[in-house]
């Protein structure tokens, strides 16, 4: 009997600057660079076709390639800038894939902040985006800092951030909230590139319960965060 296997590609996107954590895509986390813990979430899943690098840093690509990445050129200077937008960076490298090694059905964004995201999400995105006809999927976690109890600030005063704010509601009886916590995008190449984002309506959620796989490092406290989670959970360092 003939099974079909998807075509992803993974995409993880790279860049050589970074102002407020300089260097940290390659920055060493549990004895490898920072990068190398996407590829390696990302690698033995039958339906990834490819893990490619986009990264404007030449020792970013030569470590890629070194952990077993695609990584065929640099990123155009026009598209490394700190105002480049993750999708155009991401249609850049879509569309040189496909050009060059036929079409895919889905792009598996994996950002490298997010270390600790696990072989056995990634495969559930996967899943989800078959299960539901190829809809968008993303990675989300609950959030604490719920919506209803944000203010902005308005001449010196402050102003709930939207109208109908909970502030006398107790926290248990909220409503969840979910935020993107940056750990997995899926999404099919046609919609990417009619709608140029990754969110859409309809969009699957894939809820991610665990607070390690919802780390993004962005900043030197977030790292040591990091480096502190390693410590106390060491199962992560084997993944």
């Amino acid at each position: 009997k003939f099974y079909f296997i998807m075509k992803i590609l993974a995409l993880i996107l790279a860049r050589g600057k970074s102002k407020r954590l300089p260097g940290k895509n390659i920055k060493i986390l549990g004895g490898k660079p920072l990068i190398n813990w996407s590829i390696d979430a990302a690698k033995s899943i039958n339906e990834i076709c490819d893990i490619m690098v986009s990264t404007d840093d030449e020792e970013i690509r030569l470590i890629a390639k070194e952990s077993g990445a695609y990584a065929p050129w640099l990123r155009p200077e026009e598209l490394s800038s700190d105002t480049t937008s993750s999708v155009d960076a991401a249609l850049h490298a879509l569309n040189w894939y496909e050009n060059n090694h036929g079409k895919v059905e889905g792009l598996l964004l994996l950002q490298p902040t997010s270390p600790f995201r696990t072989k056995k999400t990634i495969k559930e995105g996967i899943r989800l985006f078959s299960k539901f006809d190829l809809s968008t999927v993303l990675g989300v976690s609950q959030t604490h800092d719920h919506p209803k109890w944000a203010f902005k600030i308005n001449n010196g005063v402050l102003i709930p951030f939207i109208e109908e704010h909970g502030f006398d509601t107790r926290s248990q009886d909220l409503e969840s909230a979910y935020v993107v916590n940056g750990s997995l995008y899926l999404i099919t190449p046609s919609n990417l590139r009619e709608n140029k984002s990754f969110f859409l309506k309809n969009t699957i959620p894939l809820l991610i319960e665990s607070n390690l796989e919802s780390i993004d490092i962005d900043t030197e406290s977030d790292w040591e965060y990091a480096e502190f989670c390693l410590n106390k959970f060491q199962d992560y360092k084997s993944l």
